[in-house]
């Protein structure tokens, strides 16, 4: 394993893993980007003003469980949107699903969403979102399109014809990961190895 001063030398890495010079650049580089969007989007800057601005009396738990139940298109990696149930909201938002059963009860109790009886089913609750429910998510994905629509608008049709694709062939490259795995299965026992030595030193040390 290519090292530097005891730790792994990731430019080296990558060049015996077969990966060109430009690549190498481009993944640090893109690995830095995506770390400062993640921490951004982990704030939530732009979900936070649209509520202040709309003066919408939600929180941001509130209003992802408003979009989990409407789930738009797309936007939870499914190819054909059913009947949403409250599992249906947990398991898309990832969250518990006593918490998502919580949160939706709030909002059933507020008059943003109602309970209804499955039509497939009629033992099954669903969930939908209610007049009011809806007018608060299309206020909210106006206030964004007009936002990222002003951003965008100063880029020429060139960058935006090129961009919207790259970005969703980009979006599954974790998909990548099983396969990487047993490629550079070698690689990553040697890292797991290094991981261990360390810990095992550091141990040392403190005894």
């Amino acid at each position: 394993m290519p090292e530097t001063g005891g730790k792994t030398d990731i430019n080296a890495l990558l060049r015996k893993a077969g990966i060109a010079e430009e690549t190498v650049e481009a993944v640090i580089s893109i690995d830095a980007l995506l770390q400062n969007w993640r921490r951004r989007s982990m704030k939530r800057e732009l979900g936070q003003r649209a509520l202040v601005d709309l003066k919408i009396g939600l929180d941001l738990a509130q209003l992802d469980v408003l979009i989990a139940i409407d789930a738009p298109i797309g936007s939870y990696g499914e190819p054909k949107i059913g009947e949403t149930m409250v599992a249906t909201v947990a398991e898309r938002l990832n969250i518990d699903p006593s918490r998502a059963s919580r949160i939706v009860s709030d909002m059933v109790e507020q008059g943003y969403a109602r309970r209804a009886v499955s039509q497939a089913d009629a033992r099954r609750t669903i969930i939908e979102l209610t007049d009011s429910g809806r007018t608060v998510l299309e206020a909210v994905r106006a206030y964004k399109f007009l936002i990222m629509g002003d951003f965008l608008s100063s880029w020429g049709a060139d960058e935006l014809a090129s961009f919207l694709p790259l970005l969703g062939k980009f979006g599954y490259w974790s998909d990548h990961s099983e396969h990487a795995n047993e490629k550079f299965a070698d690689d990553i026992a040697l890292l797991s190895a290094q991981i261990a030595a360390s810990v095992k030193a550091k141990t040392t040390e403190v005894a």
